[in-house]
Formats: structure tokens, C-alpha cells, sequence
């Protein structure tokens, strides 16, 4: 355990400041909690009014608790949590839990105390969990300080949760199941301890194996996400998010930040660093329960073994949409299975025993497929038939599992006739699921993460940029006022970190456009500037293809009179020329700054419908080229870009260079709030790319 929190999960003593005789209030359920379990240190109720409670003297302050006093749990009005925080700093209390609730949950005033609260805290040298927060249970230790009704018993699962309702839940659930969790911890408000240095504490505590969140924001994202990286080498991280979809996102105005909500950010966060995302309770407590009790696969093959055949189809669909690959068994397995089994039952994978399988039957069967050397995980499903022995096959599945060592799931679908099955799969070890499908993508995940852990850790590309032509850019249009950046700038800012873009500059009005398209070479594009118009498209500034100085002049004319009669309040500052680029694929390439994470990637098919299809997909900066391939595989497009129905395909390559070096630039410069190039015209196959039109929004 990190030695900075060690006071919280492994105390010498503990202290209740604010401590009651009430059975109906927190401070005697704390204190109730704490003398219960198993705790072996001292435990001192401190309450004003001294004398005796729950059997033990009461103290009147913390000063006047015998020393040493590892962990304060503070159950006292909020106005005064400040105050009694100094006052446990005085007596060398190094931890202290803030139960007390008012808070920043409650407004403004509310914020103001806790922002005095965390200043007195490290001024006092107290590390503080929460406030308004349910506590924390070390089972390890015997300590419940919490006023949670359940004390799990110690396991392998720690647990951290910002809601206290939800966690109760959790601890309901595992003690129901039979699984221990060492550590519980609700976080609170997170004023001082937050998701952060609990990943880290455990990162470095070998007894939590499984580290399992529910997580309604995160403080610091890049620590996040380079703390859950740190910790999924060794071990998976499983978290359920709220208040992240896309619906409470601020809209940006450029495509990728209207794209680009929370949830997008989640989700690429978790897949930078390894975390295992889930959308629902049931799946939280499904991958728990899964990593909990089982190894990992050494591999993706699975087996089925069933006595129906109608599940054992769910399963093998599920398979192909969760990563999960049919064994292909071996031909020794497949005679042995022939001598065992009836002459109808299936022997191919999944293996149907048929309805009429006893308890010995499927023994048989499953130490069979167990011992086969393609088999990385066996699933067993049993529906409740006139034959079926539900408990003798629970024991049997057990008893396989636990000789051959193999990740073993079952799903006993029913209730009332597999209830004592149950009851003997999870004294014995075995995850039961409800549904095959539950099962295959718990099963996924595991496998997922046994091969996120053995892959070797990936580092983005050093890009060699002219940074300092990009830091002038920036200063200029800062100082202007400016919160983009004009197009000519942002395509010499798009330059300077290696990306292709066209010939081009920028005319106040006609004759200079026409001198500017004689000098670039027809054919030409002409496009408005303006930097109060940022989709030009929308309102006819942008001309295609001009061959010669009539067209230049006829488009000329035909925009200024357009646009201003559709945006006559409009600053114009003339017209962008640029050399007409060959055909291509056109894709997207844009950022947009996270609060929480930092740049956020986007990639997908360019042009005026991405927002419409919205065929796209995140990555957080930095990015590898192999994340870069990855996103371009992703999207549902992508069969286009390799070429189809015969059709060259596009330069992959050049594609993911680009979204490196866009990733590189949003990540060197934090002032970029948002990029978008749309669209990178990408030629065929070693033909590279460019970048058409590049829009760059700043702040902060």
C-alpha cells in the first residue's frame, strides 16, 4: 500500500469525531460500524459532551485522545469540519474521512467552505477523503469506517465509487455472491483523495487484483489516464462513467467539436490507457465477478459445452461480436468425446450433450475439452431438463475448473430449478451468468485485457516541427483579438509540422486574385475570407475548377454579391486562392480540447455530410501510427479507403501520418482548442496527401 495513504487503510487507531448516542445518527452508525467489526486498534468516540458511548469514554476534543490517532472520521456540521480538521493536524492525525455533507454539492457557499476546508487540510498536513462522502472500508484490516449496513469480507476486488448509494449496491451484491472485496472507498466530493492516488495506492498493493470504479468525473485526465496505464500491466480496471454522454457536451463550432462530446472522451481515454468501460451495473458486476474468480485466458478459443442447442447458438453469435473465437478441437478430443457421449450428441463446438446429460455426462465432456490443447476457456451451459442434475453438475463443473486450471464460466439459465446450483458454482469459485451472452463478453474483456497486458508499451512518434513559426502565429492572433486562426496562417501552421497543403495566398480583391491564380497556375479555388464565415460552403464561398481569368472573375463576382446579401454584417477580407488539387478520398482530420482529457483526435470520411453520417472515431494525443491505423480501420467506411469493388486504394500511410503529426500539434500547443482539416485529400496508394481546408480555433 502507497505509504501516503496508508493511514486511511491500515490505521494503528481511529477516532469519531462527532459521535452520538442517536442510534439515528451517522455518528453512531460509524462508530457502531467500527466496534463491530474486526479492527484491532483503539477506537475513541469524541463528542463535546464526553462521557461514555457505545461502551467507550468520549472525548470532548481530539486533542484530548490518547496519541498516536492515525484516521479522524468527521461527522460534524459543516461549518465546523475546518475547524476540527486544524484540530486533528494539532494532535498528529494524518487522515482524516469528512463524512459531513454542505458542501460544494450544495452551491456556492457550500464550494467556498470546501475550498477553505482543503487549504486548512494541507496547511495541517491531513490528507482528507471527501467530503460528503460514505466512507471507507479496509477489510483487510477489519475496519469499517462507514456507514455502510454490510462489511464485506476481504478479497480480491478494491472498489472506489462518487456515488455512496451505488457502492452500498456493490457491497450488497458481492457479500450475496460470496465475493470479497478488500477495499471500498467512497469518494465523495474528491476535494483532496481522488480516483488518482487510490489507482496509484493499489497499483502498488498486490492483494487488489481486480480494481473496479464508478466514476462520475475525473479530476486530472492525463494523471488518469497515466495512472490506470501504470496499472493495467499487472491488472485489470473496470469502470462504470455517469454524467459523460454526449448530450452534456458544449458544442463547438467547428465539426469534430461538434462531434466530439464527453462520452467520445471517455471512451477514447479508456481505450488509451486499458480501461475496461461498461454501461450498465449488470456489466459491472459481471466483469468483477469474472476477473475475480477466475484466471485469464492464455488465449481467445473458447469451448461450449451445453444441453441445448437453441443457448449454445446465442453463444457462439455472441463470440463473434465480443473478439471470441470456436476452438477448433483436436481430432484425439473428438474421438474421446465419440466414446463418452451418445451417438446424437453434436461433437463439433459448441458440444451439445444433448437435454437428457446427467451430472457424469457432462464431467466427461468437460474434463475432455478441458485437457485439449486449442481450448483456452471452457463455458458451460445448463437449461433445467427432466434429466438435468443441476447441483451434481455445478460440483462437477467446479471440480473440472479447479484441476485443469482453465478460465471456466458457466451459465445455468433459469431460477427456481438452479438456485442450489448456484449457490455450489460460487462457493466453488465458478462465475454464473443468466445469459450466454453475459458470459462471452465477460469472457471478451478478459481476454481483451490478457492481451492489452502483453503487448509493449507505445510511445508516439517526436515530430520534428518548426514550432516557434507556430508560437509567433498563435501570439499574433491572440493579440488581435482573434480566436482562430486565418486560413493562410493555418495552412503555414499545418506546414510547419510536415502536413502537405496547397499552393495558396490570400487577395484583398479581384486583381490581386487574378495575379494570384496566374502565378499558382490554373485550374483554381477560390474561397471567401472572412473571419466571421466558417463553413463557407453553406452560403457559396467556395468556387471549384476556374480554368482561366474569365471564370476567376465571374466566381469573384458571383461570391462577394452572395455572401453579402446573405451575411451582410460579414467582415470580408477577400478571397483565398489556391491551386485546384487532383480527385481523391476525402476524409477528416480534426481536434477538439477536452476539459477533462486534453486533445481529443477525430477521424472519418471528409466533405459536407460527417456530421450527418457522423462515420467516425477518437483517439486522445499523442497518437502512435499504430493507434492512427487503428482509426482508420475503425470507422464503417473504411473498406473504401482500401479500395472497393476493384478501386485502387488510398494512401493509408500518408493518412496516418497526418493524424500523428495534428495529434502532435494539438498536444505541443494547449492554446489550439480546436482543428479541423476537411477535407485531406488523399490520393491512391504512395500518392500522400493534402490538406484542402484547414480551420484552427484558439483560447485560453
Amino acid at each position: 500500500m502507497e505509504t501516503v495513504l496508508e493511514a486511511f487503510f491500515a490505521p494503528r487507531s481511529v477516532a469519531v469525531i462527532g459521535a452520538s448516542r442517536d442510534p439515528g445518527k451517522v455518528g453512531h452508525a460509524v462508530l457502531r460500524n467500527l466496534l463491530e467489526g474486526t479492527f484491532a486498534g483503539p477506537v475513541h468516540p469524541v463528542n463535546p459532551s464526553g462521557g461514555e458511548i457505545l461502551g467507550r469514554r468520549a472525548y470532548e476534543k481530539i486533542g484530548a485522545v490518547p496519541p498516536p490517532v492515525d484516521l479522524a472520521v468527521i461527522v460534524v456540521p459543516a461549518g465546523i469540519v475546518a475547524t476540527t480538521v486544524a484540530e486533528c493536524g494539532a494532535a498528529g492525525v494524518s487522515a482524516a474521512i469528512v463524512i459531513s455533507a454542505g458542501f460544494r454539492e450544495t452551491g456556492p457557499a457550500g464550494a467556498a467552505l470546501e475550498k477553505e476546508l482543503v487549504s486548512v487540510a494541507r496547511s495541517a498536513g491531513v490528507r482528507l477523503l471527501g467530503p460528503n462522502c460514505l466512507g471507507l472500508i479496509a477489510a483487510r484490516s477489519g475496519l469499517n469506517a462507514s456507514f455502510a449496513p454490510v462489511m464485506p469480507t476481504d478479497g480480491p476486488i478494491s472498489f472506489m465509487s462518487q456515488s455512496g448509494a451505488l457502492g452500498t449496491a456493490v457491497l450488497d451484491w458481492a457479500a450475496g455472491e460470496g465475493i470479497g472485496i478488500g477495499h471500498f472507498v467512497s469518494l465523495g466530493n474528491k476535494a483532496d483523495v481522488t480516483e488518482v492516488d487510490l489507482l496509484r495506492a493499489w497499483t502498488a498493493d498486490p492483494e487488489s487484483q481486480v480494481v473496479v470504479a464508478y466514476l462520475e468525473s475525473v479530476s486530472d485526465g492525463p494523471a488518469f489516464v497515466d495512472a490506470v496505464t501504470t496499472l493495467v500491466r499487472e491488472r485489470p480496471f473496470v469502470a462504470l462513467t455517469a454524467g459523460s454522454t454526449d448530450a452534456g457536451a458544449r458544442a463547438m463550432s467547428s465539426h469534430t467539436g461538434s462531434l466530439a462530446g464527453s462520452r467520445a472522451a471517455y471512451e477514447a481515454a479508456f481505450r488509451k490507457c486499458g480501461a475496461i468501460g461498461v454501461r450498465t451495473v449488470e456489466e459491472l458486476f459481471d466483469l468483477a465477478e469474472g476477473f475475480a474468480r477466475q484466471p485469464l485466458p492464455q488465449g481467445a478459443r473458447v469451448a461450449i459445452l451445453t444441453n441445448a442447442g437453441g443457448p449454445a447458438i446465442l453463444a457462439a453469435d455472441a463470440c463473434e461480436d465480443h473478439g471470441v473465437l470456436l476452438a477448433a478441437l483436436d481430432d484425439a478430443t473428438v474421438a474421446a468425446l465419440g466414446t463418452v457421449l451418445p451417438p446424437a450428441a453434436a461433437i463439433g463446438n459448441p458440444v451439445d450433450i444433448l437435454g437428457d446429460a446427467g451430472a457424469d455426462r457432462y464431467l466427461a465432456a468437460a474434463r475432455l475439452l478441458a485437457a485439449d490443447p486449442g481450448v483456452d476457456a471452457l463455458v458451460v451451459i445448463l437449461t433445467p431438463q427432466a434429466m438435468t442434475q443441476p447441483v451434481a453438475t455445478a460440483e462437477a463443473v467446479c471440480a473440472v475448473a479447479a484441476e485443469s486450471r482453465l478460465t471456466t464460466l458457466a451459465v445455468f439459465m433459469g431460477d427456481v430449478s438452479v438456485v442450489e446450483a448456484v449457490g455450489s458454482l460460487r462457493a466453488g469459485g465458478v462465475p454464473e451468468y443468466a445469459f450466454p451472452e453475459r458470459a462471452i463478453s465477460t469472457l471478451g474483456s478478459m481476454i481483451s485485457h490478457r492481451a492489452r497486458m502483453q503487448l509493449p508499451p507505445a510511445r508516439a512518434p517526436r515530430i520534428d516541427a518548426d514550432r516557434a513559426t507556430v508560437t509567433a502565429a498563435i501570439a499574433h492572433a491572440t493579440a488581435a483579438g482573434r480566436t482562430f486562426i486565418t486560413e493562410a496562417t493555418a495552412q503555414r501552421i499545418a506546414s510547419s509540422y510536415g502536413i502537405t497543403v496547397p499552393s495558396a495566398g490570400v487577395a484583398s480583391d479581384l486583381a490581386g486574385a487574378l495575379a494570384l491564380a496566374a502565378d499558382i497556375g490554373y485550374p483554381v479555388v477560390l474561397k471567401i475570407a472572412s473571419p466571421d464565415i466558417l463553413h463557407k460552403s453553406d452560403i457559396g464561398g467556395i468556387a471549384l475548377g476556374l480554368t482561366g481569368p474569365g471564370e476567376v472573375r465571374s466566381a469573384y463576382e458571383r461570391m462577394m454579391a452572395g455572401v453579402r446579401r446573405r451575411m451582410p454584417e460579414a467582415r470580408i477580407w477577400g478571397v483565398s486562392v489556391q491551386e485546384q488539387l487532383s480527385p481523391g478520398h476525402e476524409v477528416i482530420i480534426g481536434v477538439n480540447r477536452d476539459p477533462t482529457f486534453g486533445p481529443l483526435v477525430m477521424f472519418g470520411l471528409g466533405g459536407i455530410y460527417v456530421e450527418v453520417l457522423r462515420d467516425v472515431t477518437f483517439r486522445l494525443a499523442p497518437v502512435t501510427y499504430e493507434e492512427a491505423r487503428e482509426m482508420i480501420g475503425e470507422i464503417r467506411a473504411a473498406g473504401i479507403l482500401r479500395g472497393a469493388r476493384g478501386a485502387p486504394p488510398a494512401d493509408i500511410d500518408a493518412i496516418a501520418d497526418v493524424i500523428v503529426r495534428v495529434a502532435a500539434l494539438a498536444g505541443d500547443f494547449e492554446s489550439i482548442t480546436e482543428l479541423d482539416i476537411n477535407p485531406l485529400i488523399v490520393g491512391d496508394r504512395g500518392r500522400g496527401a493534402v490538406a484542402a481546408d484547414i480551420r484552427i480555433g484558439i483560447g485560453g
